[in-house]
């Protein structure tokens, strides 16, 4: 039963910069990067089992999470909500959306192209729209100074303290040319050399295509610079290094994995499940330190046995459900969460919020009543496979629009934007007479399948 509750603009206050892309965003069925939590409805399961995760992290473990969902059930929603309570308590976090042009194993520039949207969006508190790597470094060299104290006029100590600190990278994968690039940095940023420390970002972020041009840009020689082959070492060493300059942990959001059910190529598509196969592993036998993976997916992109992951024995006898698993029953521990669709309680008061905060944008209430929103989920609901068909998206796509139609057209009323799609109202008069049509037919019906022989007397 959806209860019938009032609510008002009044009930919160958001800033306009953000309710503006908030609800343009909602009304493209386009996922909010900013102001997720102000309509925010239902997962709290969810939004638990990555909290444990996240506490997991900050301890020096490691996790990673494959969510599945149809498209427009909430993978992407969720993903930066969870994103957004990461930043808040003190995690770096970096998503990518995986395209034909971005993969996690691939030639031609298609696994570090991941990679250096992942650094684009890197964010932190102080940084949450992404482009932290510089807040972050200067954060940690502002900290070691402040703890050092005036007693380091020749910045000795200060030295001795980035050494120390980049010491235990220094024997992981790529470790050392990160620490020499990370320390160059350091140098640069006390020296004032724009230029360098410019140079020093570039290669942090994957961008120089030779190990010749980046030797010439940095002044030091470099063995490695960060390609399709060794980008996710590379983030082990972030969520590292992360973890000794203050930071709780690394968490990184990879979206829209369907893309990888979508190759063609046989050999190409079990290439990047390899990559997938070495992550599961790094985060689950603990050979990764402060991690968090997150994978968002279509159901076809796990449990298709020709093309996704179920494809490749490896990972399907790790993912799959165990037989003593039904669908009636929750399990949110294991690697794979399965978005359930939201409640017909949870669909209203996801209306009702979105209903408030469209008053608040355009300063007057819209002329919906709580009785038509009711009727306009009951008739959303009403359509064959609705159940479980139905998704946030395609419902918040319909209601963001009869909202403005009922502002721009002051003449149309609720009732008559419905009528357009349900048809003309019916009395109960003619309900009754179509009912007794219906039963009178009915009746014909099976008279003429049970008495067959009267057609042919």
């Amino acid at each position: 039963m959806i209860e019938n509750t009032k609510h008002t603009s009044a009930d919160m206050r958001v800033p306009r910069r953000i309710l503006t892309s908030l609800l343009a965003s909602l009304a493209a069925g386009v996922v909010p990067r900013t102001g997720a939590p102000y309509v925010a409805i239902g997962r709290r399961d969810e939004i638990g089992a990555f909290l444990g995760d996240l506490e997991n992290v900050s301890e020096g473990g490691a996790a990673m999470r494959f969510l599945i969902g149809r498209y427009g059930s909430g993978k992407s929603f969720l993903m930066q909500l969870v994103r957004g309570y990461a930043i808040e308590r003190d995690f770096i976090t970096a998503d990518a959306d995986l395209s034909p042009e971005r993969r996690l194993y691939g030639t031609g520039g298609t696994g570090v192209a991941t990679y250096r949207e992942l650094m684009k969006n890197l964010a932190s508190k102080a940084s949450p729209d992404g482009g932290a790597l510089p807040k972050i470094i200067a954060r940690w060299i502002s900290a070691c100074r402040a703890e050092i104290g005036t007693e380091d006029a020749d910045g000795r100590l200060l030295q001795a303290r980035i050494a120390e600190t980049l010491r235990d990278v220094e024997f992981m994968v790529g470790g050392f040319d990160f620490a020499r690039v990370i320390t160059a940095y350091y140098r640069a940023y006390c020296a004032g050399d724009d230029d360098k420390m410019s140079a020093c970002l570039c290669w942090l972020r994957g961008e120089f295509s030779s190990k010749t041009e980046a030797r010439r840009a940095l002044g030091i020689d470099v063995s490695e610079i960060v390609n399709d082959e060794n980008w996710y070492d590379f983030i082990k060493l972030f969520a590292v290094l992360a973890r000794k300059i203050g930071y709780r942990g690394f968490v990184v959001f990879i979206d829209e994995c369907v893309n990888l059910y979508k190759i063609v190529h046989r050999v190409s598509r079990e290439n990047n499940y390899e990559k997938i196969l070495s992550m599961f592993n790094d985060a689950l036998q603990g050979k990764a330190e402060g991690l968090l993976l997150v994978l968002g997916g279509t159901p076809q992109f796990l449990e298709d046995p020709r093309r996704g992951l179920f494809s490749y024995e490896a990972l399907r006898s790790r993912l799959c459900d165990s037989r003593f698993f039904d669908a009636e029953f929750r399990n949110l521990i294991g690697p794979v969460i399965r978005l359930r669709r939201l409640s017909d309680d949870e669909l209203y008061a996801l209306i009702v919020r979105v209903t408030a905060l469209y008053a608040q944008c355009y300063g007057q209430e819209p002329r919906i009543s709580d009785a038509e929103r009711i009727r306009f989920l009951e008739v959303c609901l009403s359509r064959a496979g609705a159940e479980s068909l139905m998704t946030p998206r395609e419902i918040l796509r319909d209601y963001m629009t009869v909202l403005n139609i009922l502002m721009q057209n002051p003449e149309i009323d609720f009732a008559t934007i419905l009528e357009r799609v349900t048809g003309p109202a019916v009395t109960q008069v003619e309900q009754e007479s179509v009912l007794t049509e219906s039963k009178n037919g009915a009746n014909a019906a099976q008279r003429a399948v049970v008495e067959p022989t009267d057609i042919l007397l």
